[in-house]
């Protein structure tokens, strides 16, 4: 039972990280192709990153530990 959740939660993972590179690349080739649902994927990406940065430490901890999390699917 707990197979088939990580099983799912691992393909769910992979999709939403297909979805974020889809964006980021729809976002950079075509800059006004996401108007319609009004995101802005890069812009979230880099606040994203400098919140872990401007942490300090803990920030780069936090950062390796999503790292390898991500790594071991």
């Amino acid at each position: 039972m707990f197979e088939n959740v990580n099983r799912w939660l691992r393909d769910g993972t992979e999709v939403a990280l297909a979805i974020i590179a889809l964006g980021v690349v729809l976002q950079i080739l075509f800059p006004e192709a996401l108007v319609f649902i009004n995101a802005d994927v890069t812009g979230n990406l880099i606040a994203l990153i400098s919140k872990f940065s401007g942490a300090g430490l803990i920030g780069l901890i936090a950062f390796g530990i999503v790292l390898y999390l991500l790594q071991r699917r």
